[in-house]
């Protein structure tokens, strides 16, 4: 999988956030795109999420063939701090709603998400009923343990503990060895295993 970023430049209303971004991203690479709050990483991931288009340029991504931006959903996971779950459903619903339209990796079920959360006494539970910190891994992991070529994470220590920042680690070690990951952050804790780095605030 490759996405190719051709003269990108997004803007809300007459202010430019970024502009003449040409970059690309290969498959199995490991990016990280930094810069300080509000530079606009946030919404450098949601164009290539095809959450949002660019002002300006082209975005293509290609798996052996072109594949249209309403149909890159399939290929990419996504996980963020303010990415919203069903408050309403339990945890054990949270999963089995979510790989109703996502693949699971191979060789995992359900059972085995569960015990990798660690939250296997808390699957009856309603997430409204969850910290920030259970919310954030459950998003982390629905992601990691989804069979998709692309690993979008924006922020994703936020809201974990020492010991929760530990298990991020392990997470990454374990689910993103031949897939391409996009991290976006200002702290080198979420992207030391990155190789590649945009810098957004070069293309203000």
């Amino acid at each position: 999988m490759t996405i190719t970023l051709e003269d990108i430049g997004r803007r809300f209303n007459q202010e430019w956030i970024f502009k003449g971004i040409n970059y690309q991203f290969n498959s199995g690479g490991k990016y990280a795109i930094l810069g300080p709050n509000g530079s606009g990483k946030s919404t450098l991931l949601s164009v290539v999420l095809g959450n949002l288009s660019p002002s300006e340029g082209a975005i293509t991504y290609n798996n052996q063939k072109n594949i249209p931006v309403e149909r890159i959903y399939e290929y990419i996971s996504f996980a963020a701090p303010y990415l919203d779950l069903i408050e309403e459903f339990t945890l054990q619903e949270t999963i089995d709603f979510h790989f109703r339209f996502k693949t699971l990796q191979k060789g995992f079920d359900e059972e085995m998400v569960l015990d990798l959360l660690g939250l296997k006494k808390s699957q009856d539970k309603a997430l409204k009923h969850f910290s920030s910190g259970m919310k954030q891994r459950t998003k982390l992991v629905l992601a990691c343990c989804t069979d998709t070529p692309i690993l979008l994470l924006d922020e994703p220590t936020s809201n974990l503990d020492k010991q929760g920042v530990v298990w991020y680690h392990e997470l990454i070690a374990r689910f993103t060895a031949d897939r391409l990951v996009i991290v976006g952050s200002n702290q080198e804790a979420e992207y030391s295993f990155c190789n590649h780095f945009v810098q957004i605030t070069d293309y203000k």
